[in-house]
């Protein structure tokens, strides 16, 4: 597991949506100094840095975070995360296939967020853990037999310890304007890098390329072969970190000074004690 330190400033607050609704903090300008540490740390579970967020790669597209406060969020929730006793605060779906959500969560999970459209009424989430604000920026997806589901995908963002994370979810378009503008600055992303089911690799690394995240950490893809196609097409822009690890601690004063791509290798939660 390893941790990036660097110190960073944000400012310039954009206005709230609504009034209550608390302003993104993702929606800022943002200024990196130079600096990069590595640090072993301990597994999930284990005790965090006020500040600091734990990201744990779990399988397929679904990951955990967790802060120093306690909360826990599970992304493409599919309902089994691992071998141990643990009912996440917030989990979230997208159910353009089914190893992407699951039809029956644990009834005593408090928040299930899908990502999809309801009767034409595309996903809209905005909730406020206190520690933690999850909010969702629809896209559209193709059709299962052709066209468009309109809204049928969300990129879920996190705004936990100053920071902004984004999961792409099954992102079939690029997003226009208005979802880059909705997204604002996003210092991690999880993205799938498969090249097929979801964009395409030349659309998903320009896509990154704008983004410009600090910290992007590939997901959904399925062999050696198309992980490495995705990080030769990135590496002209990005640093390429391999720590051979299933997480990584990140906080906003420990983000890398350039552009990163972060491979976790997929591994289910098990208890801190294992």
């Amino acid at each position: 597991m390893i941790r990036f330190a660097l110190a960073l400033l944000v400012f310039l607050a954009a206005p709230a949506e609504a009034q209550d609704r608390r302003p993104s903090h993702c929606i800022a300008l943002a200024q990196a100094a130079p600096g990069l540490e590595y640090v072993q740390l301990a597994a999930f579970g284990a005790p965090l840095e006020r500040n600091t967020v734990r990201l744990g790669y779990i399988d397929h597209s679904m990951f955990v975070l967790e802060t120093a406060g306690g909360l826990t969020a599970v992304t493409d929730y599919t309902g089994f995360i691992g071998n141990l006793d643990l009912i996440p605060d917030v989990v979230t779906m997208n159910n353009a296939h089914d190893s992407h959500w699951t039809a029956f969560p644990d009834p005593a999970i408090p928040h299930v967020l899908e990502g999809w459209a309801r009767e034409g009424r595309p996903a809209d989430h905005h909730l406020d853990l206190g520690e933690m604000l999850v909010r969702n920026v629809p896209t559209d997806t193709r059709g299962r037999a052709g066209g468009v589901r309109v809204a049928g995908n969300s990129i879920f963002v996190f705004e936990v310890a100053g920071l902004c994370i984004g999961h792409l979810g099954h992102l079939h378009h690029e997003p226009d304007a208005a979802q880059y503008a909705a997204l604002g600055r996003l210092d991690v992303v999880m993205a799938p890098v498969d090249g097929g089911l979801t964009l395409d690799l030349p659309t998903m690394i320009r896509v990154l390329q704008r983004l410009r995240s600090s910290v992007v950490i590939p997901m959904h893809w399925f062999s050696e072969y198309s992980l490495q196609r995705f990080l030769d097409g990135m590496e002209k822009d990005f640093a390429i970190l391999r720590p051979g690890e299933s997480a990584l601690e990140v906080s906003l004063r420990g983000l890398p000074p350039r552009p990163s791509v972060v491979v976790l290798e997929p591994a289910f939660l098990r208890p801190p004690e294992d």
